[in-house]
C-alpha cells in the first residue's frame, strides 16, 4: 500500500506530456521575441543569404534571362544548404545565445528536462529555415525564371523534413562546444558547419572531391539530402525513388540525435563542475 501512494506521488510529480509540449513552445515563443528584438540583423543576414545565393546561380548563366538546368541545380543547392545550415546554427549556438542574453544560469537551472528545452529551441529553428527559405526561393523567382512544371514537391518537402531531423542531431552535437570553451567555442562550430559545406556537394558532385574526402561525404547527411532534393525537383523522382535516401537520413537522426543530447548532457554536467556555465569570457 506504501509503496502504492510512492508511485502515485511520483507520477503526480512528473511533468505530463502536455505541460512538456507547453514548456518547449515557451522555448519557440522566447526565440521569435529574439528575433523580433535583433529584427535589424536579420534583415542584413537574409539580404546577405539572397546575395550570395543570386551569385552562385548567376554562375550556370551562359545567355542572360535564361535559366537552365545549372542555374536550377545551383538555385537547388544554395537553397537547401540555407534551410540545413540556419537549423544547424540556430541549434549550435543557442549556448552562445543564452550567454549573450544572460539568461543561461536560469534556463540550466530551471525544471524542465534538457531535452524540452532543446526541442524547443530546434522547433523555431525548423520553423524559421522553413520562412528564411521562402523568402529567399521567392527572391529569387525575381530574378529567374525557374520551371518547377514536373517536379515533386512533396518529394522534396520529405526528405527535408527528414533531414532536419539528423542536422538537427549534429547541431546538438555542436552545441556543446560554447558550453566547454566560452572564449572560442561559438566560432568552433563553423569549423565543423564549413566542412560539412565542403563534403557534401552542395555546388558540385561530390565526385570531383579528392579521394580521401569521399568517406567525409558518405557519413555527411547533407549529401543523401541533396541528392534526393535534386532527384524530386529536377528529375521529378517519385517518391519511392527516394525512399533510400530517406532511410539513411532517417538512420542517421536516430543515431545523432540521442548522441547529441549525451554528449551535451556530459558537456553540462562539465560546465557546472568547472564554473565555465557562467563565464561570459
Amino acid at each position: 500500500m506504501r509503496k502504492e501512494v510512492e508511485t502515485k506521488a511520483e507520477r503526480a510529480g512528473r511533468p505530463s506530456l502536455r505541460a512538456e509540449l507547453g514548456a518547449a513552445l515557451g522555448f519557440v515563443e522566447r526565440n521569435w521575441y529574439l528575433t523580433k528584438r535583433y529584427f535589424g540583423w536579420e534583415v542584413v543576414f537574409l539580404f546577405y543569404t539572397i546575395v550570395n545565393t543570386l551569385t552562385i546561380a548567376l554562375i550556370g548563366v551562359t545567355t542572360p534571362g535564361e535559366a537552365g538546368p545549372k542555374v536550377l541545380y545551383l538555385v537547388v543547392g544554395g537553397l537547401l544548404w540555407g534551410f540545413l545550415s540556419v537549423i544547424f546554427h540556430d541549434v549550435s549556438e543557442s549556448v552562445a545565445w543564452e550567454r549573450w542574453e544572460g539568461t543561461i544560469e536560469y534556463t540550466f537551472m530551471a525544471p524542465i528536462r534538457r531535452l524540452t528545452h532543446l526541442g524547443g529551441m530546434c522547433m523555431y529553428a525548423v520553423i524559421y529555415g522553413l520562412v528564411r527559405s521562402v523568402v529567399v526561393l521567392g527572391a529569387v523567382a525575381l530574378f529567374f525564371d525557374l520551371d518547377l512544371s514536373g517536379a515533386n514537391l512533396v518529394g522534396g518537402l520529405v526528405v527535408l523534413a527528414v533531414s532536419s531531423v539528423s542536422f538537427i542531431g549534429l547541431g546538438l552535437i555542436a552545441a556543446v562546444l560554447p558550453l566547454l570553451s566560452t572564449e572560442r567555442g561559438s566560432q568552433a562550430t563553423h569549423i565543423m558547419e564549413g566542412f560539412i559545406l565542403l563534403v557534401s556537394g552542395v555546388y558540385y558532385e561530390i565526385e570531383v572531391l579528392p579521394s580521401w574526402l569521399h568517406p567525409f561525404s558518405v557519413l555527411s547527411p547533407a549529401t543523401y539530402t541533396l541528392k534526393a532534393v535534386r532527384m524530386a525537383l529536377l528529375e521529378g523522382a517519385p517518391l519511392v525513388d527516394l525512399f533510400p535516401f530517406v532511410g539513411r537520413l532517417l538512420l542517421t537522426g536516430v543515431v545523432l540525435i540521442p548522441l547529441g543530447l549525451l554528449v551535451f548532457s556530459l558537456g553540462e554536467n562539465y560546465a557546472m563542475r568547472t564554473g565555465k556555465l557562467k563565464r561570459s569570457g
